[in-house]
């Protein structure tokens, strides 16, 4: 067991286009003394310039994957000359009338280097291995879909 923490802090302003209303920016601490700034998306009044919660999501999901992927390749005797994805989260009503993220696109590129190449089904279970492992997939209700190149 591990445990992952992060630190969370807002203050009161006001919204900078909207009175009637306060500013949904915020900070979140991670190790390393890493400040990220944060809001709501757009869609809820938050700072285009600002990472939003769904982001940090999508991008989660994201970073688990290829990091399983890393490790899986290596460990095949694969070497990964890089790792690109550009993720999307889709927010939607679920059943329930409320809203989620409920489905989460993987869309990694990646290149080998070496004597040794990976042919296209390798690189396929590769992903589903990573797909299965990933600690943070596993976490979420959304369904993953994986389209590698």
């Amino acid at each position: 067991m591990s445990v992952h923490q992060a630190k969370i802090n807002w203050q009161h302003n006001p919204h900078r286009s909207d009175s009637a209303t306060y500013s949904r920016n915020h900070q979140v601490s991670l190790n390393g003394d890493q400040q990220l700034k944060v809001s709501a998306s757009t869609e809820f009044k938050g700072d285009p310039n600002c990472a939003d919660p769904e982001q940090m999501l999508v991008s989660a999901v994201s970073s688990c994957h290829m990091l399983f992927f890393l490790a899986i390749a290596e460990f095949q005797g694969f070497q990964v000359e890089s790792y690109e994805d550009v993720p999307e989260g889709y927010l939607e009503k679920n059943a329930k009338g409320g809203m989620e993220i409920t489905r989460i696109v993987l869309s990694p590129s990646v290149t080998f280097a070496g004597d040794k190449q990976p042919d296209q089904q390798t690189i396929a279970k590769i992903h589903a291995n990573a797909h299965k492992n990933c600690f943070i997939r596993n976490s979420v209700t959304a369904s993953v879909e994986i389209n590698h190149s």
